[in-house]
C-alpha cells in the first residue's frame, strides 16, 4: 500500500516539474521579443534618392525601424516636431532611399548661411509678394518650380478695349527657395490654422532678377506651378516669353469688336466780330 502511494506521488512530482520546465522553455522566446521590440526606434530617413542641393518636402521624409544598437549617433527619431525641422532643410550629398537623416547631411532653414547655400552658382535670391489667389492658395513648397505671370492693365483710353489689359509670362521653371522669412513649408491640406504665405524666394540669374523688379512696378505677378520632371538633373530652360501676349480680346472674343468712342470733329469758323460758329462733322 506504502509503495503505491509513493508511485502516485512520484508521478504527481514528475507531472509537475515536466508541467514547470515546459513553461519556463516557453517563456525566454516571448520575453526576447518583446525586449528586441523596445531596443527598436523609428528613425527619420529619406524615403526616395535625394541629389545634392535637394530641398526636402514632406513626403522626401521616411520612416525605418532600427535597432538602437545600429542607430547612427545623431539620428532623429519619428516625431511631429522631427519631421516639421525636416522640412525644407538642404540635402547636402547624394542620399539612396532608406539612408537615415543626418546633421552633417542636412542644412536647416534655421542654420546660418543656409539661403547662400542653397543658391546655385551665380545664381540670386529674389523675393515677390503674393497672396492666397497669386501665390497657389499657400500650396507651394521649397523645391517647387513655377512660371511667374505678369498682368497688367494699360491705362490708354485711345486703345481698343480688347487692348487695354494684357498678359505674359515673365520667367518660366523657376525654382522656389523660401516662403516667408521662416523659409518654412507651405500649407498642409486640410489644416486650418495656415495662414496664406505673404512672400516667396525665387531663385533666378541677375537678368531675371532685374525682370521681376520691373515687372512688380507694372502690375500684378501670380505663380503658376510646374509639373514635377522625371530629370532633375536636366538643365532649366529658359524661355524669354515677351512676345506671347494674351490680350483680353484674346480670351473674351467679345471684346474684339469693341472700340473707344472717338471724340467728334470740330471746326468754329468766325466771321469778323461776330460769335464763331460750331460744325460737328
Amino acid at each position: 500500500m506504502l509503495l503505491r502511494v509513493a508511485v502516485f506521488l512520484m508521478m504527481a512530482l514528475g507531472l509537475v516539474g515536466f508541467a514547470t520546465v515546459a513553461w519556463f522553455s516557453l517563456q525566454p522566446p516571448q520575453a526576447a521579443a518583446s525586449n528586441d521590440e523596445l531596443l527598436k526606434e523609428h528613425i527619420l530617413v529619406a524615403s526616395r534618392d535625394l541629389r545634392p542641393g535637394a530641398l526636402l518636402k514632406p513626403d522626401d521624409v521616411g520612416v525605418q525601424v532600427i535597432a538602437q544598437e545600429k542607430i547612427p549617433e545623431g539620428a532623429s527619431p519619428d516625431t511631429p516636431i522631427a519631421r516639421h525641422a525636416m522640412i525644407g532643410a538642404m540635402v547636402r550629398r547624394p542620399m539612396t532611399a532608406g539612408e537615415v537623416l543626418l546633421p552633417h547631411d542636412i542644412l536647416r532653414p534655421v542654420e546660418r548661411g543656409f539661403l547662400a547655400a542653397v543658391l546655385g552658382d551665380g545664381m540670386r535670391a529674389v523675393t515677390v509678394g503674393v497672396d492666397a489667389i497669386t501665390g497657389t492658395a499657400g500650396l507651394i513648397w521649397p523645391g517647387d518650380h513655377v512660371d511667374v505671370l505678369l498682368t497688367q492693365t494699360i491705362d490708354d483710353a485711345g486703345r481698343p478695349l480688347g487692348h487695354r489689359i494684357a498678359a505674359e509670362t515673365v520667367l518660366t521653371d523657376t525654382r522656389v527657395i523660401a516662403i516667408d522669412q521662416q523659409l518654412a513649408q507651405g500649407a498642409t491640406p486640410g489644416s486650418t490654422d495656415n495662414k496664406p504665405a505673404a512672400t516667396v524666394t525665387l531663385e533666378v540669374t541677375t537678368n531675371e532678377a532685374e525682370r521681376i523688379e520691373v515687372a512688380t512696378r507694372l502690375g500684378r505677378l501670380s505663380l503658376v506651378v510646374r509639373a514635377a520632371t522625371n530629370d532633375e538633373n536636366a538643365a532649366r530652360a529658359k524661355v524669354d516669353a515677351g512676345p506671347d501676349i494674351t490680350w483680353a480680346s484674346d480670351v473674351s472674343p467679345a471684346l474684339g469688336g469693341l472700340t473707344t468712342a472717338s471724340a467728334p470733329n470740330v471746326v468754329h469758323v468766325y466771321r469778323g466780330s461776330a460769335d464763331g460758329q460750331e460744325y460737328h462733322f
